[in-house]
């Protein structure tokens, strides 16, 4: 899970900024280069034209300059850092709250821990993260983003159970709109999408707030599509980007869409201008493939050098974008469906099952994709388009 989805339910705040500040990406065929000075400018961060967020975030690091070594403005500061990682899809913000996080020793506050949380699940270290958010809730327990980001984590562990009782200390707490978005997303990775999708509506009915919505609207394309209702799918998409709100989870799914619906072209207007964000760069890169465009070569060679220097860093969190990468773009199907497999053992959402099935189609390798199988059988997750994977798997097995 890229773990964006549920980042809604904490206002996402449209942020960009000029900092002086070192990259935390380090360019495949580059050296790293410490700056000399704290005051060397070594890049430039896009500002968006009338985006006044930027006094929003110098008002926060304001904040922590006032009031040196107090935890709330610090949790403030690191919390816009990461809603804007998630809304711009670049990872050097998380860098930078991670370092506002940093700066405080143990035990920290709830509000603390609930962030160092968000920031280790972007890591992948769901453990670390399940700890962090079941201790803020140890010290508050009325904390609901703590028991809405523990539910996400269990959905992308596939662990129902688990989640469903997120969802029902959300409803105790009297959170309807977190709950109605939880309960929404159990039910439709659990076999249910008339259910789910009912759920998901009756929740964006409950609130006027344009982040809260934004994420609804993006799960209720999600779902229609998965119930084989694309005319429904692409109208709850379009609200969502009626909003105009930055938003990289909305962005890529919108994406993986129009793929779907061989539209490659409408993805090159829709993501054009969002070649920082990898998630995004990749979505571009098999539209511009499929349309045999001039620039698929450079788009694919700029992603592949991405999961390179990532890989140097030991960055492992983007197994399931790199396996995608290796598939469509360099017809590796051997590594696909290593880099599949490895994502399949740490994340197991549904996108993350259908890379796993397909690559394992491809390499002819019925068998590594058990685990996403298994899934299929023990969940009833109805997509249409993973249950004709698995039936042409089934039959590559009897061959």
């Amino acid at each position: 899970m890229t773990f964006s989805e549920l980042t809604c339910f904490r206002r996402l705040r449209r942020i960009a900024l000029l900092l002086a500040v070192a990259a935390l990406t380090v360019p495949a065929l580059a050296a790293p280069r410490k700056p000399l000075a704290d005051s060397e400018l070594l890049e430039r961060l896009p500002l968006r034209a009338g985006d006044g967020s930027a006094r929003e975030l110098a008002a926060l690091r304001a904040g922590m300059l006032v009031a040196p070594g107090a935890p709330e403005p610090a949790a403030a500061l690191a919390q816009a850092y990461f809603d804007l990682a998630m809304a711009r899809g670049d990872p050097r913000y998380v860098g930078y709250a991670e370092a506002v996080i940093a700066g405080f020793g143990e035990p920290p506050t709830a509000s603390l821990r609930v962030v160092r949380g968000l920031l280790r699940q972007y890591r992948h270290d769901f453990g670390g993260a399940l700890d962090d958010f079941a201790a803020a809730l140890a010290l508050d327990p009325g904390f609901a983003a703590a028991h809405a980001w523990r539910a996400a984590i269990f959905l992308v562990q596939a662990a129902y159970a688990a989640a469903q009782q997120e969802c029902a200390a959300l409803q105790s707490l009297g959170r309807a709109t977190l709950f109605g978005g939880c309960r929404g997303l159990v039910q439709a990775y659990s076999g249910q999408l008339d259910v789910a999708y009912r759920t998901l509506q009756l929740a964006l009915a409950t609130t006027a707030d344009a982040g809260n919505r934004l994420w609804l609207l993006t799960r209720l394309g999600e779902v229609a599509a998965w119930r084989g209702q694309p005319a429904l799918a692409e109208s709850h998409y379009r609200a969502a980007l009626a909003l105009g709100r930055d938003d990289g989870y909305l962005l890529a799914a919108w994406g993986d869409f129009l793929l779907d619906q061989n539209r490659p072209a409408e993805v090159l207007a829709a993501l054009a201008g969002w070649e920082a964000a990898d998630n995004l760069l990749l979505r571009l890169a098999e539209a511009a493939a499929a349309l045999q465009r001039p620039e698929a070569a450079r788009l694919a060679q700029a992603l592949g050098e991405r999961f390179a220097a990532a890989g140097l860093r030991g960055d492992t969190t983007h197994r399931a974008e790199e396996a995608r990468y290796r598939l469509r773009l360099r017809g590796d199907a051997g590594a696909a469906l290593r880099l599949a497999a490895e994502n399949y053992r740490v994340q197991r959402e549904p996108r993350d099952a259908r890379i796993l099935l397909e690559a394992a189609l491809a390499a002819g390798d019925a068998a590594a994709a058990q685990p996403a199988r298994d899934w299929l059988a023990a969940s009833g997750f109805e997509d249409a388009r993973l249950r004709r994977l698995d039936q042409e798997l089934a039959l590559a097995t009897r061959r």
